[in-house]
């Protein structure tokens, strides 16, 4: 395991309306490595934006941050002054925002938006600035980039105009790349390319990456480690495998039971219910309306994090000694029996508290 360099710790936001506080983060923690990418999923409204704007300091005027610690090197982010954050925002930490298509300025060259963090972060000089923006527009993929390097973002495609965000954000060399769909807005072959681009330039760099997803089919070609995150906290987490091979949480269990398969029937299993009201959050475990596992006990206590290895837990009362044996999906039962395979020991397809 690398150095850790980002510790999240108990994070609380909530959400000033008309309606009322809406608590949009609540209590979760993690950390995150040198070199490593941690993806944070769940469906829209989980919470995901709102942790990583929260890191950043770019929370909307009606956040308010109840509880926590954002500590980047032991430095906390959250009580650092205004000019203290935007010295760190795009030269330790950088931002690929979700759509492309309104990440840069329409009045200006790129050559000149990927240029400016040199300029304001490393006080580089105009033209050597440019020689290196151009280098970086290279490196992201942007064919014949000097002269492209003079262009405005409406002459690029939603894909090229990715790859300059990325440039942008990589060009003072961040040690934390936080990609919040980076991916959403493009079709599945400039995905595909986005995908290795990033995993390109984190060998490349040594970069840490945080990737906000709602597809875990995403997840699976770029992820060292997993969140799985529902109604503003975090359910699960594990290496990658550990989710997509030992998931333990019915909530994760829905998310890849969702997902399309080589094997994939006519229609897909969806997650029936809606997301709980955060200004009203239910007691209990938040999943349990949607839940048919659920237990008398979820309606009444939030579980706690049950260990299930050493680099996997998961946040239900299935897992509890005492709980009954439930017996998953069909597709969460062959994922079990592959994780088995994978590590040639039985695991009960039908008992996760024993997985």
């Amino acid at each position: 395991m690398g150095e850790t360099i980002l510790n999240v710790n108990n994070l609380r936001v909530t959400f000033h309306t008309y309606s009322g506080d809406v608590q949009a983060i609540r209590k979760i923690s993690f950390h995150l490595n040198r070199g490593e990418t941690l993806a944070i999923v769940g469906e829209s409204g989980s919470g995901k934006s709102v942790t990583v704007k929260a890191i950043m300091g770019l929370l909307a005027q009606n956040a308010e941050l109840k509880d926590g610690q954002v500590l980047f090197h032991g430095n906390d982010v959250l009580h650092m002054k205004k000019h203290q954050l935007e010295e760190l925002r795009g030269k330790d930490i950088a931002m690929i925002a979700q759509d492309p298509m309104t990440s840069l300025d329409p009045t200006m060259q790129v050559g000149k938006q990927v240029a400016e963090p040199l300029i304001k972060h490393k006080h580089v000089e105009k033209a050597a600035a440019w020689r290196e923006a151009v280098r970086f527009l290279k490196l992201v993929g942007i064919p014949n980039a000097e002269k492209r390097a003079h262009d405005y973002p409406h002459q690029f495609s939603g894909g090229q105009r990715q790859r300059i965000v990325i440039a942008i954000a990589l060009i003072c060399h961040p040690e934390i790349l936080i990609a919040d769909e980076p991916t959403t807005a493009l079709d599945v072959t400039v995905q595909a390319q986005i995908l290795d681009l990033m995993r390109t330039v984190q060998r490349k760099f040594g970069t840490s990456i945080i990737f906000i997803t709602h597809d875990l089919g995403v997840v699976a070609g770029i992820a060292d480690r997993v969140a799985v995150m529902y109604a503003g906290q975090i359910l699960e987490y594990g290496t990658v495998d550990d989710i997509f091979y030992n998931p333990q949480h019915p909530y994760t269990w829905g998310l890849l039971n969702s997902m399309p398969t080589l094997a994939t029937k006519d229609r897909l299993d969806a997650i029936p219910g809606t997301p709980p009201n955060l200004i009203n959050p239910p007691v209990g475990d938040p999943f349990a309306a949607r839940n048919p596992y659920a237990l008398k006990i979820d309606q009444r206590r939030q579980p706690p994090f049950f260990k299930v290895s050493a680099t996997h837990a998961a946040a239900t009362w299935l897992l509890h000694p005492d709980a009954p044996q439930v017996t998953p999906p069909p597709e969460i039962q062959r994922r079990w029996a592959q994780f088995a395979k994978l590590n040639s020991k039985e695991v009960p397809v039908n008992d996760a508290k024993n997985s």
